[in-house]
């Protein structure tokens, strides 16, 4: 089987081929640490996550990089509002998305490079753009010469006079060209800056990314992702920084999800409607937000509603389901070989699909059939190897969405004080079925799925289980 990507520089999938024979080297863009972060930067986060899983899984050793922008002007702005130093600013939104990133069962990366530990290299690469003629200084400020690229614009398909419109520019009529964009920004009255060549100040937003993914992974990597709005002019400028500098690609793949949207847009902190990552996990479990996600396609736009979520939630529920035990004694017979034929079906169908530019909502419906041949088998009786095999295969496969599946028969809190009340109601359900008293019985069953308790009738009895809120 072979790996198909959408490489959003083409506009088409394509056979999947690293650099270097059985390594990948991915760099994905991080947040810019000056507030709360939302579910809408969870997204890209989880996203590639996937997309790091499934590589490890079909055997690549994977170097993954990510960074945090902590220094900008979103942030100095926030300073001066609450009056905190803008580092320490930084350090705390950093802090806490680290916090999140293990909360949404993110693997940790193996860097996460800051702006502010980079200054030295981001000064050093403009000064070699400023040899080579792709950048200029102007009154302490360095911009980069965008008409000098002569294949500027061919990630977004912008051709250089169209390069600004409709998007937010740097206003600076001293520029040779309105669309030149800022490699390093003059100091201003009040802001955190650094002594350069050319006067004290900061790095421009694009430089930092190219710098990054030079000085921790190398010249030309595999995979460059982001979401969708940073095609241009965040990952459009980082191609011509990049590229201009050393003559190599930059990325051999670049890679966008789509946008969690609320509300029919796209969620942002400048809009204003947005879910906080905090908000979310306060409610829901991070499998719900994966679930949400990957019931379609990273490259997509989600809409987060409450139908949706509430979806999501059951069917998260229905994937732990599968994970409950046994309850019979049957090792063998025509029933456990059908367990066996749909395990092998469905690991060859789950790595079929994710080939084809990690189809997730395919790959779901897998193991959804995958938890029916379980539960179909459970109610029959079945028990032993190929059971528990069955269960392992749904537990891996899960595992490459990053879904935790958590222990569906664990009980505290509330649900653990209630599980004696439970169990009591089924026994009498129990007695009423035995005496034939259907209407009495199904009242019961219909009273506890109403307070989220499941029914499960087999020929050993009957077993309940909480349907998950989270």
């Amino acid at each position: 089987m072979t790996l198909n990507i959408y490489n959003t520089l083409t506009r088409r999938r394509e056979p999947f081929e690293s650099v270097e024979e059985g390594r990948v080297r991915m760099y994905v863009c991080g947040p810019t640490v000056y507030a709360d972060a939302h579910i809408g930067h969870a997204m890209s986060a989880i996203v590639f996550d996937m997309i790091r899983r499934y590589l490890e899984y079909v055997g690549y050793e994977v170097t993954y990089v990510t960074n945090f922008t902590d220094v900008d002007d979103k942030i100095i702005v926030r300073a001066q509002e609450t009056g905190q130093d803008p580092f320490e600013l930084a350090q705390f939104y950093t802090d806490k998305y680290l916090k999140h990133l293990s909360d949404l069962n993110i693997k940790p990366a193996d860097s996460y490079p800051r702006v502010t530990n980079e200054i030295s290299n981001i000064i050093r690469t403009i000064g070699d753009l400023g040899e080579a003629e792709y950048a200029y200084e102007m009154d302490g400020s360095v911009y980069f010469r965008v008409e000098n690229d002569d294949d500027y614009g061919k990630l977004s398909r912008r051709r250089q006079e169209e390069a600004v419109t409709g998007t937010r520019v740097e206003s600076d009529e001293r520029k040779e060209n309105v669309a030149d964009f800022a490699l390093w920004k003059g100091a201003k009255e009040g802001e955190p800056y650094w002594d350069s060549p050319w006067g004290p100040g900061r790095p421009g937003w694009h430089i930092e990314c190219s710098v990054m993914c030079l000085h921790h992974l190398g010249e030309t990597i595999d995979i460059h992702g982001g979401g969708n709005d940073l095609i241009f002019p965040h990952h459009e400028n980082e191609i011509a920084q990049s590229e201009s500098l050393t003559g190599k690609p930059f990325s051999r793949y670049w890679v966008h999800n789509g946008m969690l949207q609320l509300s029919g847009e796209k969620m942002s902190k400048s809009v204003g409607n947005l879910v906080t990552i905090d908000n979310f996990l306060q409610q829901y479990s991070a499998d719900a937000l994966r679930m949400l996600i990957f019931s379609g396609h990273y490259r997509k736009p989600v809409a987060y509603t409450d139908e949706s979520i509430a979806a999501s939630v059951r069917s998260t529920a229905r994937l732990r389901g599968g994970l409950r035990p046994a309850t019979g004694t049957i090792a063998v017979g025509e029933d456990v070989n059908t367990l066996r034929e749909v395990t092998e079906a469905v690991r060859s169908g789950f790595r079929q699909v994710m080939d084809d530019d990690f189809n997730t909502s395919a790959a779901l419906a897998h193991l959804f059939e995958l938890v029916r041949a379980i539960n179909t088998a459970r109610t029959a009786g079945i028990a032993g190897p190929f059971f528990q095999a069955a269960q392992d295969t749904l537990r891996e496969l899960a595992g490459i969405l990053g879904l935790s599946l958590a222990d569906p028969e664990s009980f505290e809190g509330d649900a653990l004080a209630a599980k004696p009340f439970i169990d009591l109601l089924v026994s009498v359900r129990t007695e009423l079925r035995q005496d034939k008293q259907w209407a009495m019985a199904d009242k019961v069953r219909d009273g506890l799925a109403a307070l989220s308790v499941q029914l499960e009738d087999s020929q050993n009895g009957t077993d309940w289980r909480i349907e998950d809120a989270t």
